[in-house]
C-alpha cells in the first residue's frame, strides 16, 4: 500500500523522492481513512455514488440514531483496515460539526485517527447576493 504524504495543510508533499510516500504502515491506511472521510458522497465526479452519504445519513433530519454506522462503515471499508477498536463521535447541529475519534486496527499496526468536518452553508441578502460563504472544510489528525 502507498499513498503520497500530505502536508500540514493537507497537500501533497514533493522533493523528497520516496520520502513523500507513506509505505505499508499504519500512517498510510490512516491517510487513505482521511480521504474516505473527507470524501462526500456525490463529489467524485467520475463515481458519484462513491464517499459518505454526510448530507443524507450522517447531518440529515433523522439520522441521530444510525450516523455512526454509516461513518464506522466508511472507515472499514478501506483497504488495510482490519477492525475499529475504539469509536466516538459528536454533532453540534448549532455549529453544524461532526467530530469523530477512532483507534484502528490495520495489517501494519494501530493508528489513532481524528476528524472534524463542518459542512458548508451560504447565506444571502434580500437581493440574492452572498453576505457570507463557508466552503466545506476538514480537519483531520492521526497518531
Amino acid at each position: 500500500m502507498r499513498y503520497r504524504a500530505l502536508d500540514a495543510n493537507g497537500d501533497y508533499t514533493f522533493g523528497r523522492g520516496q520520502g513523500n510516500f507513506l509505505i505499508n504502515s499504519p500512517a498510510c491506511v490512516a491517510q487513505a481513512v482521511q480521504t474516505a472521510l473527507l470524501l462526500k458522497q456525490g463529489e467524485w465526479f467520475l463515481d458519484t455514488t462513491v464517499g459518505v452519504p454526510y448530507d443524507t445519513k450522517v447531518l440529515g433530519y433523522g439520522t441521530s440514531s444510525t450516523y455512526d454506522l454509516t461513518i464506522r462503515e466508511a472507515i472499514l471499508n478501506v483497504e488495510g483496515v482490519t477492525a475499529i477498536t475504539s469509536y466516538s463521535s459528536s454533532r453540534d447541529p448549532k455549529t453544524r460539526r461532526l467530530t469523530i475519534n477512532a483507534t484502528i486496527s490495520t495489517k501494519y499496526g494501530a493508528t489513532t485517527i481524528s476528524t472534524v468536518i463542518f459542512t458548508g452553508y451560504t447565506v444571502l441578502a434580500g437581493d440574492g447576493s452572498t453576505v457570507f460563504s463557508s466552503d466545506d472544510q476538514q480537519v483531520f489528525s492521526y497518531a
